[in-house]
């Protein structure tokens, strides 16, 4: 039996940028949508509120070192930052790594997950078209090793999370671009040549069970998480998802599922047990701060059926050597995916997490 290494994803976009500001408007941060959030539907829970923390700026050092302390005391063992590169050195939403980087704080391991897609601004008109505010780009081996290059002094440091020895880097867009195989072959020689052991790259898998692990295994990856969020999709069949679709724009509401029936299928038995499978806990789900009645919603989301989810999914991956379970998310407020306290829950969540791993 291994202790479960579980890494909270983590989402920078809590202070502004220059570009989101062209996009949305002045000071727009993931906020501005979750605190005009409004309940769609009857007991529907929005907004949103954070309590312990507030409606914090990701820039302040001392929010930075009070969410590590919140992740350690639940036994979360560090944060996976998503990254934004998008090609010919372009990044967004840096700064808050950069200055955990730089300045060494908070002591908490930390890894990076590039998510590597297009942002677009959606339509959800039946034959439009989504509006690609900056493209995703693969422009090539040097653009790969000035991008390995940027990021070596975080590999390199002391708390970065490892696997085996290697620095882990999951890549969202696995199958996205023939490009990936190439990525992923430079920066194993890079790290060869700047005396790394190696990368331990982790691919990202919407719905386990549609997995084909040779795809992965040929482009090179070394894992995979999985995500089975839209797992109770593949249940019913095509003709009742249609009917259901229809129904949905006849009343105008968003997709609606309860927490603990979707929560049956986050898990699959067949793959998330096997040893390079590394699946994922899901903190609750709302999409309609995003979206609005376009959203997929959980409902029901209670911490009786969350802690029933965490026990399943670390009582079936204990007999693993690498035994890491992802945790998704920390703070995707827009999403209703997150773990940090709020003003109807508290810390019940976060607690509710501590408990399961510490009887481990």
């Amino acid at each position: 039996m291994t202790k479960p290494r579980v890494i909270a994803f983590y989402l920078p976009q809590f202070h502004p940028i220059p570009e989101n500001d062209a996009w949305w408007g002045k000071g727009f941060t993931e906020w501005t949508n979750v605190g005009k959030a409004k309940p769609l539907f009857l007991g529907h829970y929005q907004p949103r509120i954070p309590t312990d923390l507030g409606y914090y700026d990701l820039r302040l050092p001392e929010t930075r070192e009070a969410q590590a302390e919140m992740a350690r005391e639940a036994g979360i063992e560090g944060f996976c930052y998503w990254h934004y590169w998008f090609g010919n050195g372009k990044r967004l939403l840096e700064r808050p790594f950069n200055e955990v980087l730089e300045s060494g704080k908070p002591d908490f391991p930390f890894c990076l997950a590039w998510a590597n897609e297009s942002w677009k601004q959606k339509t959800w008109e039946k034959n439009g078209k989504d509006i690609v505010l900056i493209e995703q780009k693969y422009p090539g081996v040097e653009d790969y090793i000035n991008h390995f290059n940027t990021l070596l002094p975080a590999f390199k440091d002391k708390r970065y999370i490892k696997v085996d020895g290697k620095p882990l880097f999951l890549i969202y867009q696995t199958i996205v671009s023939n490009e990936i195989n190439i990525f992923i072959k430079t920066w194993r020689k890079l790290a060869k040549d700047n005396e790394l052991e190696d990368i331990y790259f982790v691919g990202h898998c919407m719905n386990n069970n549609i997995i084909k692990y040779k795809d992965f295994e040929e482009i090179g990856f070394d894992a995979i998480n999985t995500v089975n969020i839209n797992g109770y999709i593949y249940d019913k069949s095509f003709l009742s998802r249609k009917i259901y679709a229809l129904w949905r724009r006849l009343i105008f509401q968003p997709n609606i599922i309860s927490y603990k029936k979707a929560s049956k299928y986050f898990f699959s038995n067949e793959v998330d047990i096997l040893e390079n499978v590394f699946p994922t806990i899901i903190t609750g789900w709302d999409h309609t701060p995003r979206s609005g009645r376009n959203g997929l919603v959980m409902t029901n989301y209670t911490p009786h059926i969350f802690m029933d989810h965490v026990k399943n999914v670390v009582e079936k991956t204990k007999h693993k050597k690498n035994n890491i379970i992802f945790l998704k998310s920390w703070n995707e407020w827009a999403e209703g995916n997150y773990i940090e306290p709020d003003l109807k829950w508290g810390n019940v969540y976060l607690n509710s997490l501590s408990k399961i791993i510490n009887e481990i």
